[in-house]
């Protein structure tokens, strides 16, 4: 199923079961009991598909982008942590921070995973039972404020606002029995400047979730940025950071295509 969430005409917010370009109001928990109605709704905007308790990302999982950066493969998944709020939706902006300034915002192409059920000391062959769906992400951060002259702000760097645009649906599960045979691209500007595959990671989803499960409950809703592949800003020569004007866009087959324009902060 495709789940996605919009605003309708009379400014009310749903859930919604996509088929075709048809959508269907979706009634009750999402995470428990729900039922998908036979009552069509008619979007205004598109959000971003859920709205997470948590966001937990992975460094350098992709081999070829551990050899981009010329560093070692590590050893266990490298975890930091995203505020929530810097969520956006798609076709939304993200902003370039002016007020805290930058000026390296760099954009990562990713695969986001979503969990559906209370989640703790979960063995990688169990662990993707407990994955509501999966979705398109943009793990934007700010280069210019992970250095250590300036503390090493890592979450920092990655928690101004806007800087997680997720979406445009939400895949559940079942139709993903799979998830490291996705093809992932990102496109600056409507040109390629990543492409990979989720195959090409080196902790696979099962062992991201049972490590980040260890002694750790994981809550429904919890959002899990699985990597990016190659290709990032830093890494082009010269660097290439976003502009405002510029329009990035995720795209992971199977799921869909997420994209944002850039601006800067007012």
């Amino acid at each position: 199923m495709q789940i996605t969430r919009i605003i309708d005409q009379d400014g009310k917010v749903h859930f919604a079961s996509e088929s075709g370009s048809t959508l269907y109001r979706i009634e009750g928990d999402l995470y428990n009991d729900f039922e998908v109605t036979d009552e069509r709704i008619i979007p205004i905007r598109r959000l971003a598909p859920i709205v997470p308790n948590v966001i937990f990302g992975i460094g350098l999982n992709y081999a070829q982008h551990a050899d981009e950066m010329g560093l070692d493969r590590p050893d266990c998944p490298v975890v930091f942590m995203k505020n929530p709020a810097a969520i956006q939706h798609p076709d939304a902006p993200i902003v370039l921070p002016r007020h805290m300034h930058s000026e390296q915002v760099d954009y990562e192409a990713e695969l986001a995973v979503i969990i559906g059920r209370h989640c703790k000391n979960v063995d990688s062959k169990e662990a993707l039972s407990y994955v509501y769906g999966y979705t398109c992400a943009n793990d934007v951060c700010a280069r210019d404020w992970q250095p250590f002259h300036r503390g090493g702000q890592w979450v920092k760097s990655k928690s101004f606002d806007t800087f997680c645009p997720i979406g445009p649906v939400l895949v559940t599960a079942d139709e993903i029995p799979n998830p490291q045979i996705l093809p992932i691209r990102g496109l600056l500007n409507g040109k390629i400047i990543q492409e990979s595959w989720t195959g090409d990671m080196i902790f696979s989803v099962a062992e991201i979730i049972s490590f980040l499960s260890g002694s750790t409950t994981l809550l429904p809703g919890t959002i899990i940025l699985t990597g990016t592949p190659p290709g990032i800003g830093m890494s082009q020569t010269p660097p290439r950071y976003l502009k405002a004007n510029d329009t990035f866009t995720v795209e992971i087959t199977g799921i869909g295509s997420l994209q944002n324009p850039v601006r800067e902060e007012n």
